[in-house]
């Protein structure tokens, strides 16, 4: 970027900085004039036919001194605690060192925004009760009693109507302007020497702006009498209507500062409960919505990483292991169920190996696995357990004994062979010579569970269902059959498998020949 153009881009930073701040200065203005309009009606309706001329020269002079004095002093220290915030808010827009301990400052004056507005009209309101009292009292002639009841409680509804509506509008343009400059890297709820308002005291403070205050000013027009009784039915209906217009813009600000984090609440927990773990809440808040907010965000950063672990658990023993293993407890041994074991083993590979370079035998192999755990457990059920140099072993039936694992086994190892036919045409092209795979089957009783020691397991199966699987497999290159199953396998079978019975085999470990089975292979149908 130009010099040029940083500098204009730098002063157009500043133009909307000093706007935004301009803009939350003048934000009281609509409350403090409509109080102020309410307190003056008042004192003109209630309040100068209780005083004699001389009192009400007085309290006329009163009320402009105190607007020459005390008024300007309470903005202008307005004016300062809101500019105060330029600096900071400069120095972080255009990147630039702040110290930690300056943003810390910058970040609690801008929560505790409202706060200071209370103070600073606060004073400036009550101090109007001493005043005008002190300079009535010493005025000629003797003060009627009710001016004593009627200035303090008029002044006072004319204060908190102020007080709070004006404190929803900074608080909720700070949050909207400022929050989003001055808390990049952390949350306002993680600010410590702020003091937002709680949801508690913000619904006390909006039922005295909306609620309170017009009924007891009504209240008061009922009980205490005055000469001007011509003048109180309109003035009661001007009080109800005043409160009105309150209790609706209070319902307008509060839908902004509590309906908005809760919808953005519901509409998050929806997306999560839809599988997006990518949801996050953006508002910035210092109050309980704040850290209800910042606990939720770190609910999904935690979904999110146990996703992420259970993915990359799932790559490495499986996705349907790792399911079995997080629904058990880690712990050492298993459970005794019926299965069907699978062995697939690449013949002559070892040669293969001696005469290609190990980074092509490794291409090779991902390519081969890629499209046999393809098969076994998106296609048939199945669950590939371990990866044996060349071959590997599958489980199928794993806790679900509902299927037939048999037929799911024989089926996986159909199309096994078919897909390496496939692969093989691919090699061809390439010029490398073809695969070829033995794969054994069994079905029986076996253990599936976890073994190993309590620092490190391994979920597995184990039996003699698992020895003869091997043994089988073994078997293929001997008889020339890619495919062969046993007894236990065939007897499981429906029909519709074409099979053919070869003769006994002894395998090791067994004392008794085994029957086999030869599949028929897809291609041959």
């Amino acid at each position: 970027m130009a010099p040029e153009q940083k500098l204009a881009t730098r002063k157009s930073w500043d133009w909307l900085i000093f706007r935004r701040l301009l803009l939350i200065i003048c934000a009281p203005l609509a409350a403090e004039f409509l109080s102020s309009a309410f307190n003056i009606w008042y004192n003109l309706t209630h309040i100068q036919p209780l005083l004699t001329p001389a009192q009400l020269a007085v309290f006329v002079n009163t009320i402009g001194v105190y607007n020459v004095v005390v008024y300007p002093v309470s903005v202008l220290l307005w004016v300062w605690v809101v500019f105060s915030l330029w600096r900071p808010c400069l120095q972080v827009q255009h990147t630039q060192r702040v110290k930690e301990e300056h943003l810390l400052w910058a970040r609690q004056r801008v929560i505790n925004l409202p706060w200071w507005l209370v103070a600073f009209a606060g004073s400036a309101w009550l101090l109007c009760i001493p005043v005008f009292l002190l300079a009535l009292q010493q005025a000629p002639g003797r003060l009627d009693p009710r001016v004593l009841i009627d200035l303090p409680i008029s002044i006072i509804i004319s204060a908190l109507i102020a007080m709070t509506h004006s404190f929803f509008t900074v608080e909720l343009l700070s949050q909207r302007l400022l929050y989003p400059m001055l808390f990049r890297e952390t949350r306002p709820a993680q600010t410590p020497g702020a003091f937002p308002v709680s949801l508690r005291s913000r619904g006390i403070l909006l039922a005295f702006s909306a609620g309170v205050c017009p009924i007891i000013s009504l209240l008061l027009l009922s009980v205490a009498p005055h000469r001007c009784e011509t003048q109180a039915w309109w003035f009661e209906f001007a009080v109800g209507g005043l409160g009105i217009a309150f209790s609706l813009i209070s319902a307008g600000m509060l839908s902004q500062l509590v309906v908005e984090p809760v919808k953005a609440l519901q509409h998050a927990a929806q997306a999560v409960a839809a599988g997006d773990l990518k949801s996050r809440i953006t508002l910035l808040r210092a109050d309980e919505f704040g850290h209800l907010i910042d606990e939720f965000n770190h609910l999904i950063g935690e979904l999110q990483e146990k996703q992420r672990l259970q993915e990359t658990f799932g790559r490495h023993v499986g996705q349907k292991a790792a399911q079995q293993i997080l629904q058990r407890d880690p712990k050492l041994g298993g459970i005794e169920q019926e299965i069907t074991v699978l062995f697939a083993d690449l013949r002559n590979f070892t040669a293969r190996c001696a005469v290609e370079p190990p980074q092509q035998i490794v291409t090779l192999l991902n390519l081969f696995f890629t499209e046999m755990v393809e098969i076994v457990e998106q296609r048939h059920e199945g669950m590939v357990n371990k990866f044996l140099g060349d071959g590997f072993m599958a489980l199928f039936g794993v806790g679900d004994q509902q299927v037939n694992h048999a037929a799911l086994a024989v089926a996986a190892g159909q199309e096994m062979l078919v897909r390496v036919e496939r692969l093989n045409r691919y090699l061809a092209t390439q010029g490398k010579s073809p695969l070829e795979m033995g794969i054994g089957i069994h079905t029986g009783r076996a253990v599936v569970g976890s073994i190993g020691s309590p620092q490190r397991l391994e979920y597995t199966a184990i039996g003699d269902t698992v020895n003869v699987a091997s043994r089988v497999e073994s078997l293929t290159k001997g008889l020339g059959e890619p495919l062969l199953l046993t007894d236990a396998t065939h007897a499981a079978l429906p029909t519709t498998i074409a099979t053919e019975l070869l003769p006994p085999q002894w395998v090791k470990g067994q004392p008794q020949p085994l029957n086999v089975y030869r599949v028929q292979l897809l291609s041959e149908q």
